[in-house]
């Protein structure tokens, strides 16, 4: 709607024009007041931010359209309602008010966008208490509005005087309002972004979560509470600190701390993963880490926030629920394990010397080193002793030192941890900790290499050890029980077994005689195993025959108790009749004594002191070495008995460790069954 300059309605105002002089040309004093007034809209709104700006904004938006007021409002919660932002009064900035637009000119700004009364303000608008108390008669204004089009205020000049029309007013008007909105919008978002940061900031000190800003250098920015009660630390000291100091010092921690690192250089995020952290006071805390590395606005990496959730109880859970669950499954393969027997079986003065040494040691802590033959029944006397003893409700643990594999034996024994070496998938706990409180059989200890010979020195004397990987110790209360059928005093003296260690082991040797030396034993043995197999089995026996008990009783048992029950079940599977025979064919008699030789030797001599050599002859050559040895090992395991291990053994009598001498019976073809009169 256009009105005339002194109507008494709005003037709405097309594009600016500049007035021309006559011919066409801009007048020349058209041309300076545009200059003017660009001059005033850049001072006007090239000035500061906030409060500055909409100061300077109405003194140049004055000056500009050339009125004596100007103001610029906003609406802070809703229409009606308007507080001004800035007020220019004449010559000077005018106190902020606040009114209700209801009867007054803003109401039109709204509804119709830029509105111009040229004059009659007052007139038209006697509600509008601030114009009337100053005799305002005209007044231009328009709304700023936000990107959805909502009005945001409004910005408005006006004056005593008339304001004809001029395009050139409304174009200035346009630009100033322009830059208001700008503003406006800036400032609501300011304002916003500090709302969100104090309720972030909140957030972040109060939440129940630990979080942890963390800049590219590896150094801590800021910490909440939470994570400050979690390490141990006040909030100050955790700031500045190197977040990789509060990670255990093991293969494992420093590459899930490295890996964490990287993916923040990288810009990667982390979900979840589990992280163990070290407390001020070593104690170790296990946590889930999301991590969001922050970027620059020019897509640089910039500082990471990382949602720590607690997770040291359930860790600690899984890994004792690992524990019992790895020390079921060892106690369950020991239960469906075959042993020699169930239990010690005999009546013979040298074993019931063996059990009253037993019933001294068991009440006790110490060390016991039980020597004796293959198939002794060592492991029973081990078991006899933990099972009378103050250990007997908690875990007996076995450990074959020679069938370790050489590159695992440390892993085996004390454990490791995740990462520790290649293959390390998980951590495991070795069979020390599994036997923690209880007991650790070590069967066959001479077969230990050196560097875990060190290691069980320590546990003996310190009572603890190191996990492979591991950088904290870890303390057990274990008793150890050792066993060889070596001579442990020999390996000494070679230097391929420790001193201290066999001293620490033989603080209360049991030597177990073998069978042979209690003859007395075998019929109780053989009655209680061959019950066993038939129940096994599934067959009826009456018994043994006398000639056979006479057999076994007679034979010498190079093999002792495991022989005799390899034997006697064998037997019960071929057995047909009502009573147990066993031939020949399953155990040959025992062999006579050799003959003496030509001249004594308490030790074994050269070959001729045991068999005589047949001179050479034109038609006999010399017999060749490798049948000179096959003799001489032929005639001591004759003179043994066929007993290969142990201090009256052939490989103690020929100076070779057993698993020597076995290899060479066997590449020279020596059998029990190659023993038979020429």
């Amino acid at each position: 709607m256009t009105h005339e300059p002194n109507s008494a309605g709005p003037l709405v105002q097309g594009p600016p024009q500049a007035p021309a002089a006559p011919g066409g040309a801009p007048a020349a004093s058209g041309v300076r007041d545009d200059l003017r007034a660009l001059h005033a809209v850049v001072e006007g709104t090239a000035g500061g931010t906030g409060q500055e700006f909409f100061r300077c904004l109405v003194r140049h938006l004055a000056e500009a359209i050339g009125a004596h007021y100007a103001v610029v409002a906003e609406f802070p919660k809703a229409p009606p309602h308007v507080r001004t932002l800035a007020f220019w009064e004449r010559d000077r900035l005018g106190a902020n008010f606040e009114y209700d637009f209801t009867g007054t000119p803003c109401a039109e700004v709204l509804r119709a966008g830029l509105v111009h009364y040229p004059a009659g303000v007052s007139k038209l608008f006697p509600r509008a208490t601030p114009l009337v108390e100053r005799g305002i008669d005209s007044y231009m204004a328009m709304p700023f509005l936000d990107r959805e089009g909502k009005a945001l205020g409004h910005l408005a000049v006006f004056d005593e005087r008339p304001m004809p029309a001029d395009p050139r007013r409304g174009f200035i008007l346009r630009i100033f309002a322009a830059r208001a909105t700008a503003e406006q919008e800036r400032m609501r978002a300011e304002q916003r972004l500090r709302a969100s940061e104090a309720r972030y900031r909140d957030l972040f000190e109060n939440a129940p979560n630990a979080y942890l800003v963390v800049g590219t250098n590896g150094r801590v920015l800021r910490a909440n509470r939470r994570l400050a009660e979690l390490l141990g630390f006040p909030a100050e000291e955790l700031v500045g600190a190197v977040i990789h100091s509060f990670m255990p010092d093991t293969p494992a921690g420093k590459a899930r701390s490295m890996e964490v690192h990287r993916k923040h250089l990288a810009g990667e995020s982390v979900s979840g993963w589990e992280l163990e952290l070290r407390r001020k006071d070593g104690r170790p805390l296990w946590v889930n880490v999301w991590m969001e590395p922050g970027r620059g606005e020019d897509g640089t990496i910039g500082p990471s926030r990382s949602f720590f959730v607690d997770i040291t109880d359930r860790v600690l859970a899984e890994r004792e629920r690992a524990r019992l669950h790895e020390q079921n499954l060892y106690l369950q393969e020991e239960i469906k394990s075959a042993h020699n027997c169930e239990q010690v079986i005999g009546k013979s003065r040298t074993l019931m010397e063996v059990l009253a040494q037993v019933g001294l040691v068991a009440p006790t802590d110490a060390s016991v080193l039980i020597t004796g033959e293959t198939g002794t029944g060592k492991e029973l006397i081990a078991r006899a002793i933990h099972s009378t003893s103050k250990r007997k409700d908690k875990p007996f643990i076995r450990v074959n030192c020679a069938a370790l594999p050489a590159g695992l034996v440390e892993s085996e024994l004390f454990g490791h941890e995740k990462g520790a070496f290649s293959g390390a998938i998980a951590r495991r706990l070795g069979r020390f900790e599994l036997a923690d409180g209880g007991t650790v059989f070590l069967d066959e200890v001479g077969e230990l290499p050196a560097e875990a010979q060190s290691k069980l020195l320590r546990v003996l004397q310190e009572r603890e050890f190191d996990r492979v990987g591991g950088a904290a110790p870890v303390r057990v209360d274990v008793r150890v029980i050792a066993a060889t059928n070596r001579d442990l005093p020999k390996a000494v003296r070679e230097k391929t077994f420790r001193e201290d260690l066999f001293y620490r082991l033989n603080v209360f040797p049991v030597h177990l005689p073998p069978l042979r030396e209690r003859p007395e034993d075998i019929p109780l043995l053989v009655r209680f195993l061959v019950t066993k197999f038939v129940l096994r089995i599934g067959k009826h026996l009456d018994g043994v025959s006398a000639a056979t008990m006479q057999r076994l009783v007679e034979y010498p048992w190079p093999g002792n108790v495991r022989e005799l029950e390899n034997v006697l079940e064998r037997a019960v599977i071929l057995a047909t009749g009502a009573a147990l025979e066993i031939g020949p064919d399953l155990l040959p008699l025992p062999t006579p004594a050799p003959a003496a030789p030509r001249q004594p030797c308490p030790e074994p001599a050269p070959p001729d002191c045991l068999l005589a050599v047949p001179k050479p002859t034109a038609d006999r050559r010399p017999p060749s070495l490798e049948a000179l040895e096959r003799n001489y090992i032929l005639a001591v395991l004759r003179q043994t008995g066929w007993v290969i291990t142990g201090p009256r053994g052939a490989a103690r009598l020929l100076d070779l460790p057993p698993t020597t001498l076995r290899n060479r019976m066997k590449k020279l073809s020596i059998t029990r069954a190659s023993d038979h009169p020429w």
